[in-house]
């Protein structure tokens, strides 16, 4: 589960409502599902900065301006507020979620036909983007947003707030249901570096050279280990004030793994990592797919100590993220439960591991009713049959330690085993130059003992994130760059030196 960092750290305002939307529609419900499933065992990762926006929400230190504009009641719109949420208002895939309600449905279509909207069209479409984002069993069954489903249209004002507070309501749920599904042994949960780094990249940005030796490199080079160490300690604090000694286990940010990491994360007391099967055959120098190699633990074992590693298999994987959205949920099911019983004959009853791991939110808006139709007869058929169980990962090393040996990690992610979606192209490379000059800065003040306030690193830790680079090249109505160029301002103006004037430029 993973959202970037949204909120600009001097004014506490969040342009984009996505924490708080996937918070309302994925993060909860994912877990309560399995109340219905008790022989059914997951393992969910959460990278520690979404959390905390999340529960920046509770504490009201974020200024969230699409729930601000549905909050605010329509006769006090000004003329550009209305036409904010005539044209933001839509933002949800329309085939599966908007088609589904009459009168969402109907104000999709007025807005494509540039109709005058009515002061009941936006109170109606200020509430219909908020319900529409709420995952089914909420929406189906909680008397604030259920009660409007039923009712369509002509919202009143405090039916809307009661509606809104409610969301809120279920943000503040989400670390308390975890940790009742962990302390009953149903779920295991695991972090991720806590602005979701490329840690490699952190390193040193040449170690992309290691995974695809044609990689274009910044001119100015970014390399700070110590940055990958605190985005692991401070993700390791932060899941330890709120789920105890519970989380042995890491997600590294994007599956992005090389030798030089592992250092900082067997120090941090992680007992396992996962990541993508390509990793598993470069370092093992196989040209051919070998499932008795994929299909069991292996072992780091370092100067530093011991870490557990597995690595997960793409094809089923990306079945589940990618293609199954598009079957009819009985024939994916059936699928997927063919490609598992092909597996358990080839291994004939031998005890083997398979590893599914994918995003964890982004997948089920493309499924009917938000994935639970496919989740929910998927885990009856694992909870059913005979020749495989669900289980968590640090459950079968208890059992299953690790034995067979990797002696050095290549570096890679789960994108073709290389960087190349964080690093290359022309724009990457200058957002890269970019961070290095205001690193280098940061420790040039560090050096000179100068006082560095701490927000600085913060804002620093931020910008390392793995989101704005991801986009670079590809964010054609340049959201992400606007959002980098904003953290980057203000990580000049917390040091109190001056923004340098490129920043005003698009990269």
């Amino acid at each position: 589960m993973h959202q970037p960092y949204y909120k600009n750290l001097l004014t506490l305002e969040s342009d984009v409502p996505w924490v708080r939307l996937h918070g309302v529609k994925d993060y909860l419900d994912m877990v309560q599902m399995l109340q219905g499933f008790p022989g059914i065992q997951l393992t969910f990762n959460y990278v520690p900065s979404l959390l905390e926006q999340a529960e920046d929400y509770q504490n009201n230190t974020v200024k969230d301006k699409f729930l601000e504009l549905s909050l605010k009641p329509v006769s006090t719109l000004a003329s550009e507020e209305k036409d904010f949420i005539i044209n933001n208002f839509f933002m949800i895939n329309r085939e599966k979620v908007i088609s589904l309600f009459p009168r969402y449905y109907d104000l999709y279509f007025k807005k494509l036909a540039r109709k005058h909207f009515t002061d009941h069209d936006l109170l109606d479409l200020q509430v219909w983007f908020n319900l529409a984002w709420l995952d089914p069993s909420f929406r189906n069954t909680i008397p604030e947003f259920s009660s409007l489903v039923e009712k369509a249209r002509f919202f009143t004002e405090e039916e809307k707030r009661q509606a809104l507070d409610k969301q809120v309501e279920l943000l503040k749920g989400i670390i308390p249901a975890y940790n009742k599904f962990i302390d009953k042994g149903q779920v295991e949960l695991t972090l991720s570096p806590y602005y979701h780094p490329i840690l490699p990249l952190l390193y040193n940005t040449n170690t992309a050279k290691e995974a695809n030796s044609k990689t274009a490199l910044p001119k100015e080079r970014f390399s700070f280990p110590q940055d990958a160490k605190a985005q692991i300690e401070l993700a390791v604090k932060f899941f330890k004030d709120r789920f105890g000694n519970k989380v042995v286990g890491m997600w590294p940010s994007e599956e992005a793994v090389s030798e030089h990491i592992l250092p900082f994360i067997m120090e941090s007391g992680t007992k396992w990592i996962v990541t993508d099967e390509a990793m598993l055959y470069k370092s093992l120098r196989k040209r051919k797919r070998d499932t008795r190699l994929l299909y069991q633990p292996h072992l780091l074992k370092r100067e530093e100590g011991e870490l557990s590693i597995v690595f997960r298999d793409r094809n089923l994987s990306d079945l589940l993220g990618f293609s199954y959205h598009t079957w009819e949920t009985k024939a994916a099911v059936e699928d997927f439960m063919r490609h598992l019983g092909n597996i358990s004959k080839a291994f004939n009853k031998q005890d083997v591991l398979v590893t599914i791991a994918m995003d964890g939110e982004n997948a089920w808006e493309y499924y009917t009713n938000d994935g639970h139709d496919f989740l929910e007869l998927l885990y009856q058929r694992l909870q059913e049959t005979t020749f495989l169980k669900t289980t968590t990962i640090s459950e079968y090393l208890n059992t299953h330690p690790a034995k067979s040996e990797i002696k050095r990690l290549s570096a890679g992610s789960w994108i073709y085993g290389e960087f190349g979606k964080w690093i290359g192209n022309p724009h990457k490379v200058r957002a890269w130059e970019y961070l290095a000059i205001a690193r280098n800065q940061l420790q040039e003040m560090l050096d000179k003992n100068e006082e560095v306030p701490e927000l600085a690193f913060k804002q620093m830790y931020i910008l390392e994130g793995s989101d704005w680079f991801w986009w670079y090249g590809e964010d054609y109505p340049g959201y992400f760059d606007r959002l980098f160029r904003m953290h980057m301002s203000n990580f000049y103006k917390i040091i109190g030196r001056e923004i340098p004037p490129y920043l005003n430029n698009p990269i």
